[in-house]
């Protein structure tokens, strides 16, 4: 089979790209088609010497630092790639990979990380954290997503099978697409995180700084729990903002941005991992708990089905300073748990775990159109 794998974009080396790299495992031969790549050097070290297509977007002025202000062409965009030639398409989507155009002959199977969230239930979400609620920037802006979600409905038609990357993402393709998909979750290299037992007397939290991760929300917790000492890792727009609620607090630490090492160490070394996202899936979290590190988690979206509560975590019901604190005080009452059943509960997660039932679907996939 000549496979061609689709994936949104290349900028940074995040979840999706974690699951990228483990699909080019599974084929190593496949060609990859995005819209733009700006990946640093420094890592894509994964990519090998593959060729990487990207669309006439990567070439518009700006388009490095500015490639989401082109969101109205990226449907366009998409639909441009020339995928003729190849049996098995891929696509690696949260936004337009999915909407790649295929023929009768080829097989598309779309690994959906989630139906554009902007787009669909969180758009007053995404409207307000980027102050368009209201004025002209609001109306186009809504006009536009309102077109996008039609062309997002009709290009699911295009897709043989869909894989949702947990069960909360497989209820939300029903709900945008009306489309059953099979739930293989993202995969975790957990021999990268060694278990650790002896937990220090500090919390941490990590993650890219945008709005929808809530740091702000945790940070603001520790500053109502001066006795107890918070790590902050990361980095992003909203860094600046986090560190001015930080300021003056002595038992919060910002380090910034810090390499995989670092920030693994202290996964290893932590009291517990505090995450306040509402999460498609959630790697961090089960890369904490691979280090026998807990982890305190907002209930809701992936982090119901990877953080076992009373086992390897615990929940916390609402988005709020006090329902963090008072997750904290609850969690520090309680007998420690094991940081061998909390890495137990990680294993699920396997690299192993995750090739075996893509593979097994594309393949099933693949011999299904050809029966019929």
């Amino acid at each position: 089979m000549k496979v061609a794998i689709i994936h949104d974009w290349l900028v940074v080396n995040g979840g999706a790209e974690k699951v990228l790299e483990e699909i080019l495992a599974l084929y190593p031969q496949a060609e990859i088609f995005t819209l733009v790549d700006y990946l640093p050097e420094k890592d894509r070290a994964w990519l090998g010497d593959r060729k990487v297509h990207t669309s006439f977007i990567h070439r518009l002025p700006f388009a490095k630092s500015k490639y989401r202000n082109f969101f109205p062409l990226f449907p366009i965009a998409i639909e441009q790639f020339d995928l003729s030639s190849f049996d098995v398409i891929i696509s690696s989507s949260y936004a337009v990979a999915k909407g790649v155009i295929t023929g009768p002959e080829q097989t598309h199977v779309s690994y959906c990380h989630s139906p554009a969230r902007y787009a669909w239930d969180l758009q007053a979400q995404y409207l307000k954290e980027s102050n368009m609620e209201r004025g002209l920037k609001s109306t186009i802006a809504r006009y536009f997503l309102h077109k996008f979600r039609i062309w997002d409905t009709r290009t699911s038609n295009g897709v043989d099978a869909f894989i949702a990357n947990s069960k909360f993402i497989k209820k939300r393709i029903h709900k945008c697409y009306r489309r059953d998909a099979m739930v293989i979750n993202p995969p975790v290299k957990l021999t990268q995180f060694s278990l650790e037992t002896d937990k220090k007397d500090f919390y941490l939290t990590a993650s890219r700084m945008v709005p929808y991760k809530r740091i702000d929300l945790v940070v603001e917790a520790f500053t109502k729990m001066p006795n107890k000492h918070l790590k902050v890792i990361g980095e992003g727009p909203e860094f600046e903002k986090i560190k001015a609620i930080a300021s003056g607090h002595q038992n919060i630490e910002m380090l910034g941005f810090q390499s995989n090492e670092v920030l693994i160490e202290n996964m290893q070394y932590a009291k517990a991992f505090v995450f306040a996202a509402e999460e498609d899936f959630g790697i961090i979290p089960v890369e904490a708990q691979a280090c026998g590190t807990p982890v305190i988690a907002y209930g809701k979206g992936g982090c119901l089905e990877t953080v076992a509560d009373g086992i390897s975590g615990l929940h916390f019901s609402e988005q709020t300073v006090t329902s963090i604190v008072d997750a904290i005080d609850r969690f520090e009452s309680l007998p420690q748990l094991p940081p061998q059943q909390v890495r137990n509960n990680a294993e699920q997660f396997s690299i192993d775990s995750f090739r075996q039932k893509l593979k097994g679907l594309i393949d099933n996939t693949v011999e299904e159109r050809a029966a019929r």
